[in-house]
C-alpha cells in the first residue's frame, strides 16, 4: 500500500468523501481503486497514520489554463481548469461562498516552483474513507 503524505492536516481531510492535487507521477501514477495510507508528515519525526482510503475519481488539471469567470469566446472554461467550486473543496476559500484560485495556484508556485507547475499535469485525486485513525 503506498503513502498519500500531508504536510498540513487540512479541514477537508475530516469529510467522508474528499480531494487532494498531486502531480502525474513518472514511476508509477495514482490509480481508481487504488488504496492508500494517509499520513500526516510522513518523512518526519512527527509523521502520523491518519487512515486508509480509496481513490475513486482521477481528473487531470492544467495549472497553465486559468478559470475564467466571465468567459469570452476565445477563453472557454474547460474540464481541465480547476474551478473555484474545486479550490473551495480543496481547503481555499474566497469570497461569496467561492473558492480562491488564485490563491490555490500561488500555494502550487510557493510548493512546487515555477517550472513544474508549468510544465507538468495535475491529477485531481478524490478520495474517500475507509478506516480513520486517531478520529
Amino acid at each position: 500500500m503506498r503513502i498519500l503524505g500531508f504536510q498540513k492536516k487540512w479541514d477537508k481531510l475530516n469529510q467522508d468523501i474528499f480531494t487532494t492535487f498531486r502531480f502525474v507521477r513518472r514511476d508509477r501514477d495514482w490509480g481508481v481503486e487504488e488504496v492508500v495510507q494517509i499520513v500526516y508528515k510522513p518523512r518526519s519525526k512527527e509523521r502520523e497514520i491518519l487512515g486508509i482510503a480509496r481513490i475513486i475519481r482521477k481528473q487531470e488539471k492544467d495549472l497553465n489554463k486559468r478559470w475564467c469567470f466571465y468567459p469570452l469566446p476565445s477563453f472557454p472554461n474547460t474540464p481541465d481548469m480547476i474551478t473555484p467550486e474545486e479550490a473551495y473543496a480543496d481547503g481555499f476559500p474566497g469570497i461569496h461562498r467561492g473558492g480562491d484560485v488564485e490563491g490555490m495556484y500561488k500555494f502550487f508556485l510557493e510548493a512546487y516552483g515555477y517550472s513544474r507547475c508549468h510544465k507538468e499535469l495535475m491529477n485531481k485525486l478524490t478520495l474517500y474513507w475507509i478506516e480513520r485513525f486517531n478520529a
